[in-house]
């Protein structure tokens, strides 16, 4: 499975660095009055929002008003306090759509309470736990007692919270993991540390007279610019402490083993070694900041492509995520005015709940169970029926889904569990569209875009015939320089090259293109791709069939009116079809509802479909899933809504699949207990879930997908595209 790698989009506002503290490892603090003013702030919040940053991290010295220069400023621009001028921010931020995430130093628990209703999520480096480092000296808040304090108070508050500790400034290694083990005592009282950082001590030049703001911006720049750097390399202090890779090792298993529910962060600007450290089980790189490190100004943070480029070879997908942890996204863990922020500008990135992501619409659990017993009749479905079910939750009620769903497959299928031998060939991935979903099309200049050439073509074809195949399974990008005839020629050269093979090629929105560069309607481009050799269409570009949705994950695709009538068309000129759902993303449970009345309405009135296939969302290297804190579904939600799908079908639809590309054979054989009756196709290579991220494989031969059939004591069958049987595969006779 690939593993997420997440980090933050965010911009530092160092708004005091005022300090009371004296720390020996510290070039950020000054002693001297700093503040930034507040048309700074608005500045820097306006040009945050406009490259899409969502946190705003604030950074601060500790205490910075006990110093008179830093009062007197406070006093004439209104404010009180410095905590106030530091709400009065995060309040900017939160009116610009930014999410504050404050790190202030040790507070009082009044002040805590006060930065909770205008803050995402606070921090506090617990450091160590060694009262007696020489960097602490004269610093009397860094010793763990008073930081201890002060985690517990934000515990009890419930706030969403980051700690860590730094390693390398004269700890030893029974501290380091001390420490460990006091934040996760902390955190099992009361939950509340969304991440622990494991920061490398990296020894720093002084900045006396330059503002450590401007230097780690002008690095950051330049290195996002051009990918060179050369952050400087210092002899380390006396007091100091070697750290090496295993070290670090050593304190991700650790912080893994004590607290296996938090993250565990690596920055990945303070040594080059942080790829090992994600392999060791690190699961997050903290805030990619575009204006650079202010507390290692000279230690730029590699821009977000930098990582990405890094992390794809090895199988890592690096995944935006908010300063927050989706798990806290909760009344009680939030304050209102920013729980509205993150249902207005963030909505994606609340964990599934059932409903309420994107709006609040009630669930009506109360019309399940009648809903139940109507779908397992065959009967309509009104929308708030079908919404319920989507969105219901309750152990009890899901599995009197599954009976249904089961019953109901029962009574269509029977007990057979039916495959296809096929083939799929991607001819080009070449595509105009930009999915956001997608991670297969690359535009015609990428140095990712192939176009295969017809000996290429024809080989691919002789290969599937040579292992058995009955199908031709055939999509491609949205290929710019391609006509109707360039669609029809691989129709006819497949067919040159094995005339047998049964041809389910193109889906709406190909077809869609054929019609818009050759001026004619898709009944008349039906017909030439059946002379041409075309034996069937795949349902596929539905998506989900709610223009609201496809508005949001591909605003250029065809709207549903389209495609319903391309597939009409395709049914009227004799070419059956399958239909397809793509969910898990962003789409709310009223809009599935849509999707299966469309659906269901178009097979009532022409019959046209063979089956319907459920396609969870693969998230990892995706658009969607970078940007939108997508997750993949879990399997529990696959499977249930593999039983609205054939509850919501009613007797229509005779055969639904499961997808083992998408979930996975175990998965995909526990759902011929969820409705399903067919495991689809060997395929023997798919590239559109696998550029997306899918870790299930892109082949399985039939001898595993028969297994899978009797590990769930059904007999398989082989069928044609059209679900004639081709042979048998009755369950072994017990000795």
């Amino acid at each position: 499975m690939p593993r997420r790698v997440t980090y933050s989009r965010n911009v530092t506002l160092s708004l005091s660095r005022t300090c009371r503290c004296y720390c020996k490892y510290c070039s950020f603090a000054t002693h001297q009055a700093h503040l930034h003013e507040p048309e700074e702030v608005l500045a820097l919040l306006d040009r945050a929002k406009r490259r899409g940053v969502k946190e705003l991290l604030v950074l601060t010295g500790e205490a910075p008003d006990e110093h008179a220069g830093v009062r007197e400023r406070l006093k004439a621009l209104g404010f009180d306090d410095f905590v106030g001028y530091v709400a009065w921010c995060c309040e900017r931020a939160l009116e610009r759509g930014l999410l504050p995430h404050t790190n202030l130093g040790v507070l009082d628990r009044a002040q805590l309470a006060r930065l909770r209703e205008v803050t995402a999520s606070q921090g506090l480096m617990l450091e160590s736990v060694n009262p007696d480092l020489v960097v602490h000296q004269g610093s009397p808040t860094k010793h763990p007692a008073a930081r201890l304090e002060f985690l517990r108070a934000a515990g009890e508050l419930r706030i969403p919270f980051t700690s860590g500790i730094l390693v390398g400034i004269g700890e030893s290694e029974d501290d380091r993991m001390a420490s460990l083990e006091a934040l996760a005592a902390v955190h099992a009282e009361f939950g509340h540390v969304q991440e622990v950082i494991l920061q490398n001590y990296v020894p720093h030049r002084r900045y006396y007279g330059e503002e450590p703001a401007e230097i780690a911006t002008e690095a950051a720049e330049a290195y996002w610019r051009t990918g060179v750097g050369a952050p400087p390399e210092l002899e380390r202090p006396a007091w100091a402490t070697d750290v090496t890779v295993s070290d670090m090792e050593r304190l991700i298993a650790e912080c893994r083993r004590l607290m296996p529910d938090v993250g565990v962060q690596v920055p990945p600007n303070l040594a080059d070694w942080w790829p090992r450290l994600v392999r060791a089980g690190a699961s997050d790189l903290g805030g990619l900041s575009a204006n650079g490190d202010h507390i290692s100004p000279e230690h730029p943070f590699p821009s977000p492509h930098q990582v990405r480029k890094r992390l794809a070879p090895e199988g890592f997908a690096l995944t935006e995520r908010l300063c927050v942890y989706p798990q806290y996204i909760a009344p009680e863990w939030l304050g209102q005015g920013v729980l509205d922020v993150i249902k207005r500008e963030f909505w994606s990135f609340i964990p599934r709940r059932g409903s309420g992501r994107r709006e609040e619409r009630p669930i009506r659990r109360e019309l399940v169970g009648a809903a139940i017993a109507k779908a397992r009749d065959g009967a309509w479905l009104e929308p708030d029926e079908l919404t319920a079910l989507f969105g219901e939750t309750r152990p009890e009620a899901i599995e009197d889904m599954r009976q249904a769903a089961d019953e109901l497959r029962a009574e269509l299928a029977g007990e057979r569990v039916t495959y296809v031998v096929n083939r799929n060939i991607n001819v080009s991935n070449i595509c105009v569209v930009g999915c956001a979903f997608c991670g297969f099309g690359q535009g015609k200049r990428s140095p990712d875009a192939y176009e295969h050439d017809e000996p290429e073509f024809r080989r691919r074809v002789r290969e599937a015939v040579d292992y058995g195949a009955t199908e031709i399974c055939m999509q491609s990008g949205i290929h710019p320089d391609w006509g109707l005839e360039d669609y029809e020629r691989w129709l006819r050269v497949a067919k040159d090259e094995a005339s047998q093979l049964h041809l389910h090629a193109y889906s709406a929105m190909e077809v869609a293109h054929m019609c818009d560069v050759s001026g004619l309607p898709p009944i008349e481009v039906f017909r030439r791709l059946a002379d041409a050799g075309l034996g069937s269409t795949p349902g596929t570009a539905a998506e989900v069939l709610h223009d609201g949705v496809r508005e949001r994950i591909s605003p250029n695709k065809l709207p549903v009116g389209r495609w319903v009538e391309i597939i009409e068309a395709s049914h009227a000129a004799g070419l059956r079809s399958t239909v397809t759902v793509m969910f898990g993303h962003v789409e709310e449970p009223w809009e599935l509802a849509e999707h299966m009345r469309v659906v269901r309405a178009l097979q009532e009135r022409t019959g046209g479909f063979t089956e319907f296939v459920p396609l969870s969302f693969i998230p990892f290297h995706t658009l969607l899933g970078r940007t939108h804190g997508i997750e993949e579904i879990s399997r529990e939600e696959n499977l249930k809504h593999t039983a609205v799908f054939r509850l919501a079908l009613g007797k229509t639809v005779r055969n639904l699949q499961a997808s083992w590309v998408k979930m996975g054979l175990d998965a995909a054989t526990e759902a011929l207990r969820w409705g399903v009756n067919d495991l689809g196709g060997t395929l023997m290579e798919e590239n559109i879930s696998r550029l997306a991220g899918s870790y299930h494989g892109v082949r399985l031969d039939p001898p595993e997908l028969i297994a899978a059939a009797h590990r769930a004591q059904r007999p398989a069958a082989e069928r044609t595209t059209l679900y004639e049987i081709v042979r048998e595969h009755p369950l072994p006779v017990a000795a």
